[in-house]
């Protein structure tokens, strides 16, 4: 019977395009952790670990006869880490796997900022080829609410670098994030943001407050409206139809388990057909009903 070689610091997350990809924590929990929405590393303090640490765990890998396609490096925002431990972990894994075709990685745009463009450079020769960027929202309101800890600006210019340097950016965007109060104005600061940025892919995940948290006390005590399943249609069909993406193809997904329907496609080549078929959806959708929750949520 198999028997997985390395332990992790649990929770653990990574993206859903990561479903088959060799997870290694380089970093334990979220460095910024105070956005208002999220639960996810709560429960951790945030710390850099040990490069003797994270080389044990991918030697291990390899004496199990691991051979991964992809690499994941978590936990939440590990491009934070400092240089040296980024470019001794990749160095790692290209001595260890040197068939491994990518390594991915979480980011926020006050780690892509605190990296120059020239060692974003080194990372993607070292074999560091997408980071996944949560945006959630292009409005400075609402990014301030959720206590993001950055601009709509930063997001932009930490965006492109990440772009120049040659690394694949996949940007996610939280429909109803601004509830009823902000929709109009996330709506057209999203479309900004990405039009400017535009990522390598773009996702949608759907709002939804978790208990414990404080953007769930702010709910229940009225001072976030949540949209309805047909406002949240509107929100996706105002995005898409607003942006334009005009610098390289973009693959977009809507597939997540909080979002209702799954939907897809690479814009702006689909772009008109997924506008028309969110508008049928928004026509359809009765009013006043909400979205029903997850069950793994």
């Amino acid at each position: 019977m198999f028997s997985f070689p390395i332990s992790y610091e649990p929770p653990v997350y990574r993206p859903p395009s990561e479903a088959r990809s060799l997870l290694i924590q380089v970093t334990i929990g979220c460095s910024n952790n105070k956005c208002t929405y999220c639960d996810m590393y709560r429960s951790k303090s945030y710390r850099e670990r040990p490069f003797e640490e994270i080389e044990r765990d991918i030697k291990k890998c390899a004496e199990a006869g691991l051979s991964p396609d992809k690499i994941f490096l978590c936990d939440g925002d590990a491009l934070g880490a400092p240089m040296e431990l980024l470019e001794r972990t990749l160095l790692c894994i290209r001595e260890t796997f040197p068939d491994c075709r990518r390594v991915g990685i979480y980011a926020t745009a006050e780690n892509m900022l605190g990296k120059s463009l020239e060692e974003l450079k080194r990372l993607h020769d070292l074999g560091l080829g997408i980071a996944y960027l949560g945006l959630e929202s292009g409005d400075d309101k609402v990014l301030h609410m959720i206590v993001k800890g950055n601009t709509a600006a930063e997001m932009v210019e930490g965006s492109l670098r990440l772009k120049d340097a040659g690394i694949k950016l996949s940007t996610i965007v939280m429909l109803g994030v601004g509830g009823v109060k902000y929709s109009e104005q996330h709506v057209k600061g999203t479309i900004e943001v990405l039009s400017q940025t535009c990522p390598h892919f773009f996702s949608f995940l759907t709002t939804f407050s978790v208990p414990g948290t404080p953007y769930h006390k702010m709910e229940e005590r009225g001072l976030i409206e949540p949209l309805t399943s047909k406002a949240l249609f509107k929100e996706m069909h105002d995005i898409l139809n607003g942006v334009k993406f005009e610098a390289n193809p973009v693959i977009f997904r809507a597939n997540h388990v909080s979002n209702q329907f799954p939907l897809g496609g690479t814009l702006p080549r689909d772009q008109k057909k997924i506008v028309e078929t969110l508008k049928e959806w928004w026509r359809s959708a009765p009013e006043g009903v909400y979205p029903p929750r997850p069950a793994s949520m």
